[in-house]
Parts: structure tokens; C-alpha cells; sequence
């Protein structure tokens, strides 16, 4: 799914871990915290709002990142005594060095591309906007994204309707299993994301959730489980294999990503080129994802239609 492709945070071994050392985080002069779709009005009695945030890779962002926030907003609706305030996508920092990153001006483009007509999804370029001292790239652990986020919304702007925000993390159950791991994850950041700030967590095939809440006893309280009704398992890193071997990503995700992805000649190992028209070619070597290939799609049709199927 590629929900949420943040970094587990290690710890160091030994009975005593040494905290890391945390750098300072300094975004490009022209960063500014998307607001413009949060919703400013009167929050229901008895309820409390809700920031839904989703870090991740979004390499590229495909239309199940963008429907887990609407299986949360619904699950928050009649589920809980939350009320939705905003939702944002948070890329993460080129720093990350995941195989098949685009750079983060191009993820945080599409990802604006594909919650344009949105009435409540924004995007949020801190993690790919933050500097360290000297200039650089620096990943940002996943629990200072929502230390920026609990910043932003409930200090700068004051909290909604005169209330405290809470802040949550939204992803997928994959990630919630390596927070079950064993000295993957900091302790201190797990007791940030998940005692301090909470997450929504979308269920997922092949993810046995209740194996890895297991371990998490103590966070029971603040982790939400949502059930995918209808089950999607369409992710950035088979939309990239599908787009190595030419073959279309039109409805797996957004046209204007669509269009992105071709103008720029990303995931393609291609130059881009004028209009995006040509593509890469296949590698008749690697069928190691189990896409057919243009021509074998054209040779099943052909043996389909000629048997009447």
C-alpha cells in the first residue's frame, strides 16, 4: 500500500539506549503549513477535531492513499466522538533514500495534483522543505512530523472553535506490525506517535493485526482499526513496475498524476520527453512481478476471442 512509508526509528542495542541525537530542523525560507481547507467552524458538542496524517513515500500517491482518509472519515464519524478538521499528506524527505523515491518537489507536486478538487485533503511539504544546518536533506522521524503538526495547528493557529486538535497518525497496518517489532521503533518515539498523538490504522490482506497490536497493549486506547470493505491492494510500488513496463496506470491512479508522471518521464528509467509520448523499453528479462507484458496481453485476447471467450 505504501501508506505510510516512514522510517522505523531504531534504538541503539544495549540495556540503556542512547537517544539519537536530533538535528535541527529548518525549512526553505518559502515553506508555509497548509490551511486553507481546515475546517474553522463550530465543532458538534461533545465532540473533539481531528488532524488525519498520513507520512509516506507517495512514489507515486495512488487513489488508495487517497481513500484510506475517507474510509477514516467515515469510521470517525460514526465510531468515535471526533470530529474532522483536515486531512494531509506528508511525503517524506529525500533523505529517506528509498529505492524508487522521485525527487520531493515531484511527489509533493502530484500529491497537490491529485487533492486539488478535495474539500479537505492538503499536502504538507515540511519533510521534503527541511534543512539540517548545513543545508542538506534530513529525514524527520515520524514522531517530530506530528510534533510540527500538534505545532502548527494547535499553537500557531490556536487549536479549532476554541479547541485542542488532536493529532493522528493514519496508515496502513503494515506499519503497525514494525512498531511491533522488536528494537525497530524507539521506545520513546512509540510512546510520542502512539501514547501521545494516536493513529487510525487501515486493515490490510496479509497483515494479522491482532498479532501485532499484540505488543501494544499499552496504546490500546488510542489506536483505531478500520476495515477495508472493499479490499484495494493497488500500491505505489506496483504502479512503478507497471509504468517500467509500459503498461497503463490510467484508474490506479489520478489523471493529473497520470499526466505528471508522463510529462516528466518519471519511474520510467526515460528522459522526459516532449508530451511523454515515448516510453522505456520493456525488459523482456525481468516478468519477476507477474504483469504481462503488452504483447502477452495481446496474445491472451487473441486465444480469448478466437475461443469465443
Amino acid at each position: 500500500m505504501d501508506s505510510s512509508a516512514s522510517q522505523p526509528e531504531t534504538r541503539s542495542p544495549g540495556n540503556s539506549p542512547q537517544p539519537p541525537q536530533q538535528p535541527e530542523l529548518i525549512p526553505v525560507p518559502e515553506y508555509q503549513f497548509p490551511t486553507d481547507k481546515i475546517h474553522r467552524g463550530h465543532i458538534k458538542e461533545g465532540k473533539t477535531p481531528l488532524a488525519l496524517i498520513a507520512c509516506g513515500s507517495f512514489s507515486p500517491v495512488t487513489f488508495l492513499h487517497l481513500r484510506m482518509f475517507e474510509m477514516a472519515s467515515d469510521f470517525v464519524r460514526f465510531n468515535t466522538d471526533f470530529e474532522v478538521i483536515g486531512g494531509w499528506l506528508s511525503p517524506v524527505s529525500d533523505a529517506y533514500k528509498k529505492v524508487g523515491l522521485a525527487a520531493g518537489h515531484h511527489r509533493v507536486t502530484m500529491c497537490r495534483a491529485a487533492v486539488e478538487h478535495s474539500s479537505w485533503l492538503m499536502v504538507d511539504s515540511f519533510e521534503t522543505d527541511v534543512r539540517n544546518a548545513a543545508g542538506e536533506p534530513v529525514y524527520v522521524p515520524t514522531a517530530r512530523v506530528l510534533d510540527h503538526f500538534d505545532h502548527e495547528i494547535n499553537e500557531v493557529l490556536g487549536g479549532v472553535d476554541g479547541k485542542k486538535v488532536k493529532i493522528c497518525l493514519l496508515a496502513g497496518s503494515d506499519l503497525i506490525q514494525t512498531m511491533s517489532t522488536p528494537n525497530l521503533w524507539s521506545p520513546a518515539d512509540l510512546d510520542i506517535i502512539l501514547g501521545q498523538y494516536g493513529a487510525f490504522i487501515i486493515e490490510r490482506s496479509g497483515t494479522d493485526i491482532e498479532e501485532a497490536l499484540a505488543s501494544l497493549r499499552q496504546y490500546e486506547n488510542n489506536i483505531w482499526v478500520i476495515s477495508q470493505v472493499i479490499q484495494n491492494d493497488v500500491s505505489s510500488t506496483k504502479v512503478r513496475l507497471f509504468l517500467k513496463k509500459d503498461l497503463s496506470v490510467r484508474y490506479l491512479i489520478p489523471d493529473p498524476v497520470v499526466a505528471y508522471i508522463e510529462e516528466h518521464g518519471l519511474f520510467q528509467d526515460r528522459p522526459p520527453s516532449e508530451g511523454g509520448k515515448d516510453k522505456a523499453a520493456d525488459d523482456t528479462n525481468d516478468n519477476s512481478s507477474g504483469l504481462l507484458k503488452p504483447e502477452s496481453s495481446k496474445g491472451v485476447l487473441r486465444r480469448q476471442v478466437s475461443s469465443g471467450v
